[in-house]
C-alpha cells in the first residue's frame, strides 16, 4: 500500500493522519517537505488546502479555489489548475514546516465550520 491509499484508508475510518507532502507548489503556505494532518470533513470551503483525487491522480494538498455545485476547483499557490475533482478525502488541518514549526490551519468551529 503506497502513503497515499494509507492516508486514505486512514481518512476513510475517521481518524486524522498525516503524510510527508514535497515540492513547492504551495510555497509560502507550506515548505518543501512539510508533514501535513489532515482530517475528513462533512463540508469544505474555497481556500481548505485537500487531499484529493483529480483526473485519477492523487493530489496531497493544493487549495480549493471554486466551487461548483458538488465540483471542486484544485489549484496549487501560484495559480495552477490541477483541474475539478467530486473526490475530497480529507484537508489540511495542521503542518509541521521544513523549519520544524508547527503551523494551524484550524478555523474557529463555533464562527466559520
Amino acid at each position: 500500500m503506497n502513503k497515499y491509499d494509507n492516508l486514505k484508508a486512514r481518512l476513510d475510518k475517521g481518524e486524522e493522519a498525516s503524510m510527508k507532502c514535497f515540492g513547492n507548489s504551495m510555497l509560502p503556505i507550506l515548505t518543501n517537505p512539510s508533514t501535513c494532518k489532515y482530517r475528513r470533513e462533512e463540508t469544505y470551503k474555497v481556500g481548505d488546502i485537500v487531499f484529493c483525487k483529480v483526473k485519477g491522480r492523487y493530489i496531497d494538498a493544493h487549495k480549493i479555489t471554486a466551487i461548483q455545485g458538488s465540483r471542486y476547483l484544485i489549484s496549487n499557490n501560484h495559480g495552477h489548475h490541477n483541474g475539478w475533482t467530486t473526490t475530497i478525502f480529507g484537508r489540511v488541518i495542521s503542518a509541521v514546516l521544513a523549519d520544524g514549526k508547527a503551523k494551524s490551519f484550524l478555523k474557529d468551529v463555533a464562527t466559520d465550520r
